[in-house]
């Protein structure tokens, strides 16, 4: 259904070798946390594998795909060349591959920045980018197995620290992370108040 063959020989053409181990890599660890949380195994291979088709385009290419589709960025991303390959990436896939499935597009689209309601494929993809083999920064063992502990937990964790990241180094915020951020932290503020409610409840009467 997918042609994958097809796609890692444009890939391996495409890319440098860095950027297309690295892509691998995001496939097979989108494909191990869609089967740890029932997702589409093939899907989140399929859209980890893609997730950078356009990482290496020159920024004018990118800039040109990322505005001639729906896939419109926000202003911060507008005025952050890094985040550009993503929504050109989706666009690239829609025009040259012919994907339509939007679940496979977003994922693609929001592999960066997140967003608010965000699909079980889109999580997925965001993190299998995050926690891929070959990353090496600090912590990331801790957040390879947050990944596979509590998907929840570790999106909420990732976006708290790119945001910081974004932040110490006086970056702009794309509206979609900040989104992101507040609806995780909001679900985590509501599932651990509703647990301390429980909890409560079952206390004996004194």
């Amino acid at each position: 259904m997918y042609q994958i063959k097809d796609k890692i020989a444009f890939l391996e053409q495409q890319l440098s070798p860095k950027r297309f181990r690295h892509s691998c890599n995001v496939a097979r660890a989108a494909r191990q946390l869609a089967q740890r949380y029932g997702g589409d195994m093939e899907k989140a291979y399929f859209a980890g594998l893609l997730h950078d088709i356009c990482k290496e385009f020159p920024y004018e290419e990118q800039r040109e795909l990322m505005l001639s589709g729906d896939f419109k960025p926000d202003a911060a991303e507008l005025y952050s060349k890094k985040l550009w390959h993503g929504i050109a990436g989706a666009r690239f896939l829609q025009t040259e591959f012919g994907v339509k499935d939007e679940d496979i597009l977003n994922a693609v689209r929001f592999h960066t920045v997140g967003r608010e309601g965000m699909s079980l494929l889109e999580e997925i993809v965001y993190m299998a980018d995050l926690i891929s083999d070959e990353r090496d920064f600090k912590g990331v063992g801790k957040m390879r197995k947050l990944a596979h502990e509590n998907l929840q937990n570790a999106m909420l964790e990732s976006l708290r620290q790119a945001s910081q990241s974004v932040l110490k180094k006086g970056g702009l915020l794309p509206q979609y992370t900040v989104s992101a951020y507040n609806a995780y932290l909001l679900r985590s503020m509501t599932e651990q108040e509703n647990g301390e409610s429980r909890q409560r409840e079952r206390m004996p009467a004194k």
